[in-house]
């Protein structure tokens, strides 16, 4: 049921029934490594490259999710993925060798918020019984699409984040095990004339603050609705951005707001500038660490708020400015 301009209330809300993340070996060094399926010993995954050992990542979070739900591919109706590279080829090829019906997304890092999304309004639709949703970054592929390659040595400045190396993906069902897709809020478009590449965070912060603003007026919610609101990789300059530009709208999420790229690293012991960025920042932590605290008892309620910068490296040569969406995804128990 439509909620406004950019809202949506889902009825019956779709199960998150079952979700897998696979990671990296910098990310399962970090706080919240015990929590992932799979943590991989070397970037390169046993591959010859990083893309295919993103590829390697993508399969096995795909693999493990219908594994943990005890469901086969027959039964999935839709494979949605999208990651950062190109012709977002990781997820291409993924859904070559998976052989269902393909939906490729590319939102940026906030592809998984777009396609829990999508998938939660097919299942709620009755458009399909069963959907997979999925995406993956990896640190060093995205570096070398989007900045510098590794090997370079390049200087990173302290505003610039770390794209985090992982998959995640989830089988969405109308029938299943909590928590549930209850609302999800689509976002728009921002664009607030930042040119500057290594500073993602602030390009992002008022694209998550439209969405949120839209979320909060048009479901007629107060941020303490939730038990826990998470960003997908603000980083500590976006994040702080953020609670400054929600606090001219008059709200103060102070106590229950967070960024999935603060929390997977520990920034103390591992060097990765302002906190994490990349679609796997989110995926990682909501699709894992999330719901199993949400089916631990610990959280009732949910908001994840992916966030994407949908520029290019041509577009940047060109002297444009850097565009931005959020989209925003509410779990529940």
């Amino acid at each position: 049921m439509k909620a406004g301009r950019q809202s949506v209330l889902l009825d019956p809300a779709p199960f998150l029934t079952a979700t897998a993340a696979v990671a990296g070996p910098m990310e399962g060094q970090g706080p919240l490594g015990a929590g992932f399926d799979l943590v991989y010993r070397d970037l390169r995954a046993g591959e010859k490259s990083f893309e295919a050992a993103e590829r390697k990542m993508l399969q096995e979070a795909c693999s493990r999710a219908l594994e943990k739900g005890n469901f086969n591919l027959d039964e999935i109706d839709y494979f949605l993925s999208g990651d950062l590279l190109n012709q977002t080829t990781v997820s291409g090829y993924s859904a070559a060798v998976l052989g269902r019906p393909y939906f490729g997304l590319y939102g940026a890092c906030s592809t998984m918020a777009l396609a829990l999304s999508w998938g939660a309004m097919l299942v709620a639709g009755r458009f399909a019984g069963k959907v997979l949703a999925a995406t993956s970054s990896h640190h060093c592929s995205a570096e070398r699409q989007f900045r510098y390659p590794v090997e370079y040595g390049f200087q990173r400045p302290e505003q610039a984040q770390w794209t985090v190396t992982g998959a995640a993906a989830a089988v969405i069902g109308i029938a299943g095990e909590s928590p549930r897709i209850t609302a999800v809020t689509t976002g728009k478009v921002i664009d607030l004339g930042e040119k500057d590449s290594f500073s993602l965070g602030a390009a992002m912060a008022p694209a998550a603050a439209s969405t949120l603003i839209a979320h909060f007026q048009e479901l007629q919610r107060n941020p303490d609705y939730y038990d826990l609101i998470v960003t997908g990789d603000l980083g500590k300059v976006g994040l702080k951005l953020l609670k400054q530009i929600l606090a001219r709208s008059g709200y103060f999420p102070e106590g229950n707001l967070n960024d999935c790229g603060l929390m997977i690293y520990n920034p103390h012991l591992q060097q990765v500038g302002a906190g994490g960025s990349g679609c796997a920042s989110s995926g990682l932590v909501v699709l894992g660490h999330l719901r199993e605290r949400m089916r631990a008892g610990e959280l009732q309620k949910v908001l994840a708020v992916s966030t994407g910068a949908l520029h290019s490296t041509t577009t940047l040569a060109q002297g444009e400015t850097i565009p931005a969406v959020a989209h925003a995804v509410a779990l529940e128990m």
